[in-house]
């Protein structure tokens, strides 16, 4: 089959690779119809994330159900599902509490949580291809309604989605309260559009990427250009010196300024400064326990405000999404017209092209804010 295969640094290739095949009674093969680029493929692909040649990228997918083990009975071939991209085996403690994204089996590193298509999260290949390989199927797999209807809606509840969702959940946005999301990718995107459907009263989302923040305020934010006017000030004359209820950190370990340096403490600091006494954090955003590359922070440690977060009392939940925990509601609030995740697509390509987009993405070049990739077309 053909894949998307991570071959170096800055260095991707549609090759061919084996096909996947059923391994344990508990598996099943999804054909792929839909799997996204992610900004956190990036980390990979700029060498900021210790990635074999030759890995299979992608963990945001979706298809049909070709071929299931022997001990699969819910999910049936011809299912049109989406694949969290958290791997959970079901039955340890901390996917029976909730957590799958901290499962304490599927990884045989052995370190909790499990993933395809990246590193150290397990042996799992990628769906940027044209098949998939899920374990643990029954329990992994989100069923969908047959046909094509709401494909780019649908593609999202794998990571995006839930992910920013997550975030408001950490952050404790509720009916009346404000929030500021820093960062306008697609996690903040998705961040906006839950704390706006969990009636957040004020939501202001902070970039320097125009087209970003015009995707922002499409989604009823305050758009603020952190590169041209100060956030605090913002934030302050918006809340009658308040400052925000709620904040969401949606950039992760390689903040940059306006002139594009690095400051992992950037946004976290951002954060502190901008969100009231007794207010709520939550940290979506990826960080790592080592980061070679960093001149700051190359052992993890980002040394942001904490003095200043403990006086206030703040409030700061973090970690990865457990995608289970939100995927099937926020699927049902997608067939209901609720919510649409796909607004923030700006492309939709053949696999051969992902190449490409894979530059262009990371370029952040204007227009190429959330790129789906079809394996079948």
């Amino acid at each position: 089959m053909k894949a998307v295969v991570f071959n170096g640094p800055y260095t991707v290739g549609v090759q061919e690779v084996d096909d996947p095949r059923i391994e344990s009674p508990l598996d099943a093969i999804v054909s792929i119809t839909t799997a996204n680029i992610c900004g956190s493929d990036l980390h990979p692909y700029e060498g900021r994330a210790d990635m074999p040649a030759g890995s299979v990228l992608g963990h945001e997918n979706m298809g049909i159900v070709t071929e299931v083990g022997s001990a699969v009975n819910r999910v049936k071939v011809g299912d049109r599902v989406s694949v969290p991209f958290n791997i959970g085996c079901g039955t340890c403690r901390n996917c029976e509490e909730g957590f799958t994204s901290a499962c304490l089996t599927a990884n045989p590193e052995g370190t909790p949580g499990a993933g395809y298509g990246y590193p150290k999260m397990g042996p799992y290949r990628g769906g940027q291809a044209e098949q998939l390989r899920v374990p643990w199927a029954d329990f992994n797999l989100l069923l969908l309604p047959r046909g094509t209807d709401f494909e780019n809606d649908f593609t999202m509840l794998s990571d995006v989605f839930p992910t920013g969702y997550h975030g408001t959940e950490l952050a404790h946005v509720a009916p009346g309260r404000s929030v500021v999301i820093f960062g306008a990718g697609a996690v903040g995107l998705m961040a906006a559009h839950s704390a706006a459907i969990r009636g957040a009263s004020q939501v202001f989302v902070v970039d320097k990427e125009k087209d970003r923040l015009h995707l922002a305020s499409e989604l009823g934010a305050t758009p603020i250009d952190f590169s041209q006017e100060s956030v605090e000030d913002v934030i302050m004359d918006a809340t009658r010196g308040l400052g925000a209820d709620c904040g969401i950190e949606a950039v992760g370990y390689q903040a940059h300024d306006a002139s594009g340096e690095e400051h992992p403490e950037m946004v976290l600091d951002e954060l502190v400064g901008v969100v009231r006494a007794t207010g709520s954090i939550g940290v979506v955003g990826v960080y790592v326990p080592e980061d070679p590359a960093s001149d700051e922070a190359p052992d993890g440690r980002v040394q942001f405000n904490w003095g200043a977060a403990w006086e206030k009392g703040l409030t700061i939940g973090t970690g990865q999404c457990p995608v289970k925990r939100y995927n099937r509601y926020l699927r049902d609030l997608i067939i209901e017209g609720v919510a649409t995740p796909s607004m923030i697509v700006s492309h939709e390509l053949p696999l051969e092209e992902a190449p490409t987009a894979y530059e262009k993405f990371d370029r952040r070049e204007e227009g190429w804010t959330k790129v789906l990739l079809h394996p079948a077309s």
